[in-house]
Formats: C-alpha cells, structure tokens, sequence
C-alpha cells in the first residue's frame, strides 16, 4: 500500500484517554497537524509536546461542535481527516437501560458522528480532498447478549459510513471504517458495571450478573489485543494515498463475525445463551 506521508490537517475526537490520546499522539510525532478533541482538555494538555492541539468539544453539543470545526478553519484554513473516535458502550437489557441513557448512546456514538461529517463535508468538497474515518466495531456486524442499544449504534455507524462513502466519493473524499475486536480497554470494564447495574433487581438478574462477570474477566485477562493496533491500523488509514474500506483487527475480529454469518440465528442465540449462564474462566 503506498503512503502519503505530506502533513495533514486531522481533527480526532475522543482524544482525552486511550485510543484517542495514543493516536493523536502517534500521529503528531509523525508531523501531522491534530487537533485533539474532547471534553476534558486537561487531559490532553500533554500532547503539546508533541505538536498536537487540545480542542475543547462535546460531540453531543451543537455549538461546541461548530465552533471547534470553525476554529481549525479559522487558523489552517483546511481540515484533510476526520478522525470519529468519541463513543462508548452501554450493556443492558434493552428494557432495562434507562431511554435517556440509550438516547445520550445514539447522541454520541452516531448523531455526533454524523453531525461531523457535515461540518467538515463543504471544506472537503470545496478542496477536493478529504478522509473520513469512523471508529466502528466487530459489534457493527455481530450482536451479543445485552448489548443492544451499543449494537444499535455500531451498525448504524456502519449503514452511515457505508452511504456516506458513495456519496462523497465524486468529490474526491474517502470514507474509512476500523472495525476493531477484541482490544484490552477499559471499554470492556465501563460496559461490564453499566451491565450489572441495570440487571440487579430486575428478571434479568441472574444471567445479566453473570455475563457482567464474564465480561469484566474478559476484559482483565490477557487475551484481548493490544490498543496499539487500533492506533496503528487509524495511522495507516491517515497515511495510504488510497485506504482500504474497512480496517478489521483485533483478536477475534475476522472469526466473530465470520461465525455470525455462518451460524443459524438460533444457533448464535443459544451459543450466547449458554454464556450468560456460565462462568468465564481466562487468564
């Protein structure tokens, strides 16, 4: 694949911890012009050392979002990528979870998302360039117990990107989705206590207790994948002259969804089933 390794002009959401803060990190070291954005702005005050911007935006705010995408106009004069990473997951029955909480999920993991798009779209089209790179899953493409309105949203990510791609494709700008699996985050932690706080006291008690459980143990172990190759496949995306469409990675990633293609739905429920009423053991 070639690379394009000219600087660009990159806003990153979700970039006060994790993958977000790695990535925009990796990529200012690599002499790209990013602006890191997310709520807390303190936590990004370090990479200025790298060259990076800390931009104060709240993906579910109108004005926050215009003015951050204004300001970037304001002072380059262009934006070349979008970088879709804000998001997070929420487990829990679907008639458990609160309707507000489910509403701040789709707010944030796709309206947000989406409302991006179309501040940066009359830039892009009027220079003829220009990268959009949703930060989707495996959980776009597969469903697992109690994770609902988080599937909700992820393949929602996936029907947008996949419409958007074709839509912008005559104007010279490119769509990018990253598909991660299975990575070692705290994702797996905040989505495991949302999980049992929903169930307890409720019909779903037993088995949503348990796959909070198994959830946590998954996600504590030391069989998930690195978060390194979720920033290295977004690096990669950023810097080829023509990225793929989809970037699946992660452990897991390719046979999940391989095996929800291939197995009957009935099949999957229950493989699922049996999962919510048994312990987890990995190391």
């Amino acid at each position: 694949m070639k690379t394009n390794t000219k600087q660009k002009v990159i806003l990153l959401t979700g970039a006060s911890s994790g993958i977000g803060y790695d990535t925009a990190e990796a990529l200012a070291k690599q002499g790209h012009k990013v602006y890191a954005a997310a709520r807390r702005v303190e936590r990004m005050e370090p990479l200025r050392q790298y060259g990076a911007e800390p931009l104060s935006m709240d993906v579910t705010d109108e004005q926050s979002m215009v003015q951050g995408v204004q300001a970037i106009l304001d002072r380059e004069g262009r934006i070349d990528i979008l970088i879709n990473n804000a998001g997070y997951g929420y487990f829990g029955a679907v008639e458990n979870v609160p309707i507000d909480d489910a509403r701040n999920q789709l707010e944030v993991n796709i309206f947000g998302l989406a409302r991006l798009c179309q501040l940066v779209l009359p830039t892009m089209r009027k220079q003829h360039s220009g990268r959009i790179i949703n930060i989707s899953s495996v959980a776009g493409k597969t469903v697992f117990y109690y994770g609902g309105w988080y599937h909700v949203s992820k393949y929602a990510v996936e029907a947008l990107s996949d419409a958007l791609r074709m839509e912008v494709k005559p104007f010279g700008i490119d769509v990018v989705i990253i598909e991660p699996g299975a990575i070692k985050t705290n994702w797996g932690i905040i989505a495991a206590d949302h999980l049992k706080e929903t169930s307890e006291g409720t019909a779903y008690a037993d088995t949503g207790t348990m796959m909070a459980q198994n959830l946590r143990n998954m996600y504590e172990s030391s069989s998930l994948s690195e978060p390194s190759v979720v920033r290295k496949a977004i690096c990669r995306a950023v810097n080829a002259r023509r990225p793929r469409v989809r970037y699946r990675i992660g452990r897991l990633a390719t046979s999940i969804v391989f095996f929800h293609w291939l197995l009957p739905s009935r099949w999957w429920d229950g493989f699922l089933r049996i999962m919510g009423k048994r312990k987890l053991m990995l190391k």
